[in-house]
């Protein structure tokens, strides 16, 4: 008998330790799940991982490699399964459901005032939900006209700077002067046609959604939502100055055709150059230019890059800590060059490395103050609105299979739908 009462007992302490993950006078373990996929930024995460793990004798970090292809879906089984990890990597806009849910914890007070005050009030927008801060944002990248320097010097057109670039209407007529037995002014990656279209609208003055003084968001699509659609829309289907093979493309697709000289530009997030640098034949001159400008100037849109904690993570504070040490500003350019991005921190990039003619890193830096949050960034609903409403209306919409008011007709009365049941 009391052997069996010696069994239970060691069994119960045995299970107490398995939850508790780990002795309390033993070292704490944290989870840290990287998104970080080019061979460069995963080196960069892997040795500050180390570093970390070598100067921290009580709180260790365990590296797990995830994916942006499934992350939405494998962190919203983890975080129901309760088995999140502590430090979350993710995109801006993929964090609205998971706060408000319940699912992040609120960093407002886990961070130090170092790095609350390095990164402007603009980045932490795109992490605020309420009244509490549920991400660290950290990498950003402009979208930019990544265009063959060869074929626009023979064209005589006038090259663009951060400074004076094209509007969207001169960019549409340099295009067509571009284009022409069977090349094209610029080829548009479209396969997931939403974010880039609106993000690229705020320069325009687009904004689509709009929230009213009780926090409901509709959506409406105005004049300056219609500017990017319409310009790109025309491209392909009026002046031909734009490939329509390419539209149910990704970026990396349309890599070849560029440096077969079949299209003269195309707009690819910043962080594609690493793969034109390490793809493009011998001698090809290539050059990075600001995206067109509307109404509001270069504005754009985009998403950061986060650093997230699980709310039910049991070391939060500690977590915390290991993120403020990822983003140090020696380590925040560490993980922007080897992801080929910018830093959302001021001393970061400020860094010479990010400021140099080579690859164009400068004319990435330059735009630097004028991005935005992306429009959808504190949209509960967004995945389903962007997957079952605007993916399959904006791909419709630029092949020419509907018009531009059907277009507005599915944006607004299909996708207040979808939003209205996230806002019960």
């Amino acid at each position: 008998m009391r052997a069996r009462v010696l069994t239970v007992v060691l069994l119960l302490l045995l299970a107490g330790c398995a939850f508790d993950g780990g002795r309390d006078d033993g070292p704490v373990t944290l989870r840290f799940q990287s998104l970080a996929w080019q061979e460069e930024s995963v080196t960069a995460n892997k040795e500050l991982v180390a570093q970390w793990n070598a100067t921290h004798a009580d709180v260790k970090v365990e590296y797990v490699q995830g994916s942006w292809d499934s992350v939405h879906d494998q962190l919203l089984t983890s975080f129901e399964g309760g088995e999140a990890p502590d430090v979350i990597h993710d995109a801006s806009d993929d964090l609205a459901d998971f706060a408000y849910g319940g699912y992040l914890a609120d960093l407002t007070d886990l961070l130090p005032a170092r790095l609350k005050s390095d990164i402007p009030s603009r980045s932490w927008q795109t992490t605020t939900f309420g009244d509490g801060v549920y991400g660290v944002p950290f990498l950003q990248e402009p979208r930019v006209l990544v265009a063959n320097a060869s074929w626009l010097k023979r064209s005589g057109v006038r090259i663009p700077t951060p400074e004076h670039p094209w509007t969207w209407p001169e960019f549409r007529r340099i295009t067509r002067r571009l284009s022409g037995d069977g090349k094209y002014g610029v080829a548009w990656p479209l396969k997931e046609p939403v974010s880039a279209t609106l993000n690229l609208s705020l320069s325009a003055g687009g904004q689509l959604f709009h929230q009213d003084a009780d926090g409901r968001v509709t959506v409406r699509f105005e004049d300056g939502d219609a500017v990017v659609p319409r310009t790109v829309h025309d491209q392909v289907g009026v002046d031909r100055s734009a490939s329509p093979t390419t539209l149910g493309s990704g970026g990396s697709d349309t890599l070849p055709g560029f440096f077969g000289g079949r299209y003269a530009m195309v707009p690819l997030g910043f962080s594609y150059r690493q793969q034109i640098v390490q793809q493009a034949p011998k001698g090809f001159d290539w050059q990075v230019l600001p995206a067109p400008a509307g109404a509001d100037g270069t504005a754009q849109g985009v998403s950061p890059q986060t650093l997230s904690v699980a709310q039910d993570s049991r070391h939060q504070k500690e977590a915390a800590a290991f993120i403020d040490f990822l983003l140090r500003p020696k380590n925040m350019v560490r993980l922007a060059l080897g992801d080929w991005m910018l830093p959302t921190g001021a001393q970061a990039l400020a860094d010479p490395a990010l400021h140099t003619s080579k690859d164009d890193w400068a004319t990435g830096a330059a735009l630097a103050a004028h991005l935005r949050p992306a429009p959808a960034q504190f949209v509960r609903g967004y995945p389903e609105w962007k997957d079952k409403v605007a993916t399959p209306a904006f791909q419709e919409y630029y092949s020419g299979a509907i018009g531009l008011g059907e277009l507005r007709e599915r944006l607004e009365n299909d996708g207040n739908l979808v939003l209205a049941r996230y806002q019960r």
